[in-house]
Formats: C-alpha cells, sequence, structure tokens
C-alpha cells in the first residue's frame, strides 16, 4: 500500500513539472500594443517559450529567424533581439520603431526544443499582428510559413467575449480535423479549477477553420499542432518525432465605463 501511495504521489509531483503532459507548451510572442499610434511608435517585443496559463517558463534559445511582413515584405530582425528573463527563463527582446501606416505581422521560427518529458522536439512558428497608424487592410494574409494560423476575425480592436476565428494552415493548405490549444498569457490573475481547464482544446473543420470565443481580456495564444513529416536525432542518437506548432497571439481589450 505504502509503495503504491509512493507512486501515486510521485505522478502527481511529475504531472506539474515543467514540461510535463499536463501543461501545453507555446511559442509567445508579445508586443506591449497591437494598435500603435502616432504618439507611441516605438514598441518591445517579446520572444519566449513557456505555459502561458501557469506563468511556468523554458529557455528559449536565439530563434532561427524572426521578422516583420508589411505589404508582403518581410524584414529580418533577428539581429536586433538581446537576451532578457521572461517567467525566470530564457527569452528574447526587441524595440521595433513603426515609421508608416500598416499591417505588420511580426513572425519568428525558433530552433527546435527538446523536451524530455514528452520524449519529442517542439517547434513552434509564431505570429502576432500590429495595426500602425489606423491601418486596417491586409491582417488575413499568410506569410508562406511551413504551418501557420491565419485570422479571420480581424486581430486588433477586439473586445473580451468576442469569438476568434482562424484558420490552420500546413504546408500552405487547409488543414483538416487539427487540434488547437488555447491559452491566456495569465500573469497570476486567475486560479484554474482543475489542470484541464488551464488550456481549452477544440478542433478545425473540414476546411482548417476553428472559433473560440475568449472570455477575459488579455493576450490570447492559440496554438494548432501536428507532427512533422520529419524526424531529428534526439540525445540519445535515436529519431525523435517533430511537433509542429502554427501559433497566433491576440489581445481582448475590456469593456471601458464611460468616466
Amino acid at each position: 500500500m505504502k509503495k503504491l501511495l509512493s507512486t501515486l504521489l510521485l505522478g502527481l509531483i511529475l504531472a506539474m513539472l515543467p514540461g510535463s503532459n499536463a501543461l501545453a507548451h507555446f511559442g509567445m510572442l508579445i508586443p506591449q500594443r497591437n494598435i500603435v499610434d502616432q504618439q507611441q511608435r516605438t514598441e518591445k517585443i517579446t520572444l519566449s517559450f513557456g505555459h502561458p496559463f501557469s506563468g511556468i517558463g523554458l529557455n528559449m534559445e536565439k530563434p532561427t529567424r524572426f521578422f516583420v511582413d508589411l505589404d508582403g515584405k518581410q524584414i529580418d530582425l533577428t539581429g536586433s533581439l538581446h537576451p532578457v528573463q521572461v517567467m525566470k527563463h530564457q527569452g528574447w527582446q526587441t524595440k521595433y520603431r513603426f515609421r508608416r501606416p500598416g499591417i505588420y505581422i511580426f513572425a519568428v521560427e525558433p530552433k527546435p526544443y527538446w523536451e524530455p518529458a514528452e520524449d519529442i522536439y517542439i517547434k513552434h512558428y509564431t505570429k502576432t499582428i500590429i495595426s500602425a497608424f489606423g491601418a486596417d487592410h491586409g491582417w488575413g494574409r499568410p506569410l508562406g510559413l511551413k504551418t501557420e494560423i491565419v485570422p479571420l476575425l480581424r486581430p486588433f480592436g477586439n473586445y473580451s467575449g468576442n469569438t476568434m476565428v482562424g484558420q490552420v494552415l500546413l504546408d500552405g493548405k487547409a488543414a483538416p480535423h487539427t487540434e488547437v490549444e488555447v491559452e491566456l498569457y495569465n500573469k497570476g490573475r486567475f486560479s484554474a479549477p482543475t489542470p484541464a481547464h488551464e488550456t481549452q482544446v477544440i478542433r478545425t473543420d473540414e476546411r482548417g477553420i476553428f472559433s473560440f470565443t475568449c472570455p477575459q481580456p488579455g493576450w490570447w495564444g492559440f496554438a494548432a499542432l501536428h507532427d512533422a513529416n520529419f524526424t531529428l536525432p534526439g540525445p540519445d542518437g535515436t529519431d525523435k518525432t517533430v511537433e509542429l506548432g502554427a501559433v497566433l497571439w491576440l489581445y481582448m481589450d475590456p469593456w471601458q465605463t464611460v468616466p
């Protein structure tokens, strides 16, 4: 009996550790704001990896590529990144100055992250979208990433309670019946009734489309997951599965009362 209790306790402890299957992984690409005006032209943009609801960070190597797409032209920003601490772990940050109106789509291709708890590599292609100086057209264009989420809801100027609608693409084609994990970047605001409540899970339809109503203000992450059609050698020298994630972050604002 004591041995059984010890085993159950060990399993519970392992389930709560960083990297456990109980916690969903998210590439994170969080700017200060998703709408920029003439008075506030410069923004900090932070890249990290971890579990956004629980606030547990994981170390992120410097990305393979970080860029911004403006009107279909992609500008590499990888060299502008400097290391910072995010959720007490290695992350990256840059300052970007917006010089003209437009829809700026920021995207990161990370290096694969080895997750020993799941015996896999994880690689999340992550995007966020910023409107500068009133721009309102072009936010739904794909970037040609290996996998990505294209928003069908305008990804800025939204209230909590709005419904996010998006389409998942894999190799440029709609990805039907794909699992999409959803989390709030909680920052310690809320507690979850059970671990299952931290990550919401939905599936795309036959057109690769999903929808989710965001009940609270804040940054919401959507991660559509696939196994890659290739493997990578693991620490033990054997071939390991690579989880590809298409991740999109958008902000839901609170309603403001009349002063």
